[in-house]
């Protein structure tokens, strides 16, 4: 039997990790909603296609808490993960990169290359860790205009997210409407309710418990000495949000794992098989993700609403120009249809109403069901390039 490696203090890309397919890019000292700048960010990318040389044909995809710039592509050194939206993305694709630019940033405050708790302090040689500032989906977006500015990109065909990314694909409505053709909202809230918070912050509080957690100043320690409990304890509860009870149950029932001694067992009891499972996700996400990443981009969940500074919620939604695309998955339990229904109802440009994803996955539906969610990207291009007769009548 194969032994495991004990995982690294953090699993975040470092300075001298290989690049893979990750591109930099130095954005420079950015203020921060809260108060303060944070100096020197820096954001990893990945862009598939080539941009038109009026720059009119650039998407942008925001990715979830987990995710990162990679949608397309192996895993392999310095890329702990293949591409999330592979089944999208391509040739002939929904996001045809034979026609469009397609463009994906790790997110300000993330662990796979940008700006974040794991990466170097300006004029340190020590990482953030906890000296790390608060920030907000607001700042995220900021940094990200700041990105598509060094790239030429002064207008979006489209913004597409789901989830954390979908919270910051609606900022880019609010925020930089005449940057912007469509946005795609999909399974998201406009402003995280006290649900959400309530089970964020229980996970926030299993990394902070942690004693490997050092108050946030764990990077440098030797393997098997982060805080490793913490963070898989947090992924644990996160995932049974992800999922349904009834996919759960259909899937595991109260099977125990294969080859483990019964549950039962009043010797030595062996795992239920979902024991396993969630078991199996702790263990991957540590090995690939940063705890102090964890927290940071949980905490500006928790802070995320799009009528901040707007005159709220409601107002903010009312005032929406761009043209959106809103889709809600049925059986979401982290983001329920009516977070979904209020952005829907509430923006009086959205398109068609609220579009319903069918799946048994719930809240992962937004990675898993391609069938679905390939048409709305494909209508969400149609309305917000110029350069198709269904789309606007001006550039």
């Amino acid at each position: 039997m194969r032994t495991r490696t004990l995982p690294p203090a953090t699993g975040a890309w470092r300075e001298g990790d290989p690049v893979a397919q990750r591109r930099f890019a130095d954005v420079g000292d950015l203020p921060l909603q809260l108060g303060g700048a944070l100096p020197g960010v820096r954001l990893a990318y990945e862009t598939w296609g080539t941009l038109a040389a009026d720059g009119a044909n650039a998407v942008l995809v925001e990715h979830a808490l987990t995710g990162d710039a990679h949608l397309q592509g192996a895993a392999g050194p310095g890329q702990p993960t293949a591409g999330w939206w592979e089944g999208l993305i391509g040739p002939g694709r929904p996001l045809d990169t034979d026609r469009y630019f397609v463009v994906a940033a790790n997110v300000l405050g993330g662990c796979q290359g940008s700006t974040g708790p794991a990466s170097r302090r300006p004029g340190t040689t020590r990482p953030w860790g906890s000296a790390f500032p608060r920030i907000t989906v607001a700042d995220q977006v900021a940094a990200e205009t700041r990105l598509l500015d060094q790239l030429g990109i002064t207008r979006l065909v489209a913004v597409l997210g789901g989830s954390m990314g979908g919270m910051r694909s609606l900022e880019w409505a609010v925020a930089q409407p005449d940057r912007v053709g469509a946005a795609l909202v999909l399974a998201t809230c406009a402003a995280a309710t006290a649900d959400q918070i309530g089970t964020q912050t229980a996970q926030m509080t299993a990394i902070l418990a942690d004693p490997g957690f050092a108050g946030g100043d764990y990077h440098d320690r030797p393997d098997g000495e982060g805080p490793h409990t913490g963070l898989g304890l947090a992924r644990r509860l996160a995932h049974l949000t992800y999922r349904t009870a009834a996919e759960l149950d259909e899937r595991f029932g109260r099977l125990p794992q294969p080859g483990e001694s019964s549950p039962q067992d009043g010797r030595q009891p062996g795992r239920f098989a979902v024991q396993s499972y969630l078991d199996h996700h702790a263990d991957k996400l540590v090995r690939r993700f940063d705890a102090g990443s964890y927290l940071v981009l949980t905490d500006a969940m928790n802070l995320w609403d799009v009528g901040a500074g707007r005159g709220g919620t409601d107002v903010a939604l009312e005032g929406v120009t761009v043209p959106l695309v809103v889709a809600g998955v049925d059986s979401d339990r982290l983001y329920p249809l009516p977070d979904s229904t209020r952005i829907a109802d509430r923006a009086p440009s959205t398109v068609g109403g609220l579009r319903v994803i069918r799946s048994v996955y719930g809240h992962d539906g937004f990675l898993l069901e391609f069938d679905q969610i390939a048409p709305l990207v494909e209508e969400t291009l149609r309305i917000g390039d110029p350069r198709v007769p269904d789309g606007p009548a001006t550039a």
